[in-house]
C-alpha cells in the first residue's frame, strides 16, 4: 500500500513523456489518449476496455433510393415524352398555319368576286338607266296621242317606269290621252311605289 503514491507519480511522468513524444511525432490527439491509457492501466487492461466499449455500427443503406440505371432510364423516358409532345405541337402549328393560309386565300377570292359582282351590277344599273333615258326621250319626242296609244297596251311596269321618270310637262299630255282605266292604274302604282312593301296596296288594280 505504501508504493501506491510512487506508482501514480511514475505513471504521470510516463504519460507526460509519452504525450510529448506523440506531439513531436505528429500523433493525433485520439492516439495520444490511447497512449495515456496504456501508460496508466497497461496494454492488457486497455485492450480489455476497448473490447468492452460498444463499437460504432456502419450506417444502414437508405431505403427507397433509385439505382443510377433506373434514374437514367426515367430521365430518358421523360426526354422521349417531351420530344413526342414537341413534335405533336409542331404538327398542330403547321395545320393551323395551313388552315389560316386557306382562309386568307378564300377571303381574297371572295373579295375579288364581290368586286366583280358590284362592277357587274353597276354596269347593269348604268345600262338600265341609259335604256330608260332612251325610252323617255323616244316617248317624249312622240305626239301625245301616239305615245298614249302605245302605253295603253304596253306592259304596266314599263309604263309606270317611263311615266314616273318623265318630266311632268311631258308625262301630263300622254296620260291625258291614255284610257282612264290605264291612267288610274298608273296613278295608283306611282302612289304606292313610294311606300314600304308591307304598306303597299296594289290589289284590285284594273289595267284595262
Amino acid at each position: 500500500m505504501r508504493l501506491q503514491p510512487y506508482r501514480l507519480l511514475i505513471g504521470g511522468l510516463a504519460v507526460a513523456g509519452i504525450a510529448k513524444l506523440a506531439l513531436s511525432a505528429g500523433v493525433m490527439p485520439d492516439d495520444t489518449a490511447v497512449l495515456e491509457r496504456l501508460a496508466l492501466v497497461g496494454p492488457a487492461e486497455a485492450a480489455a476496455n476497448d473490447a468492452a466499449e460498444p463499437q460504432p455500427q456502419a450506417a444502414a443503406p437508405v431505403a427507397g433510393c433509385e439505382m443510377p440505371e433506373e434514374m437514367l432510364a426515367a430521365i430518358q423516358k421523360e426526354r422521349e415524352l417531351l420530344a413526342t409532345q414537341k413534335d405533336e405541337l409542331a404538327q398542330r402549328r403547321s395545320e393551323v398555319d395551313l388552315a389560316a393560309e386557306k382562309v386568307q386565300v378564300e377571303t381574297e377570292r371572295l373579295t375579288e368576286l364581290k368586286t366583280e359582282v358590284e362592277a357587274l351590277l353597276a354596269r347593269v344599273e348604268k345600262a338600265k338607266s341609259e335604256d330608260l333615258d332612251r325610252l323617255i326621250g323616244l316617248y317624249g319626242n312622240m305626239k301625245s296621242k301616239d305615245a298614249a296609244a302605245i302605253m295603253n297596251d304596253l306592259d304596266i311596269e314599263v309604263t309606270v317606269m317611263v311615266l314616273g321618270a318623265m318630266p311632268e310637262r311631258e308625262a301630263a299630255p300622254i296620260m291625258a290621252a291614255m284610257s282612264p282605266v290605264r291612267v288610274r292604274a298608273v296613278s295608283k302604282i306611282l302612289l304606292e311605289r313610294s311606300k314600304l312593301p308591307g304598306d303597299q296596296k296594289l290589289d284590285g288594280i284594273r289595267l284595262k
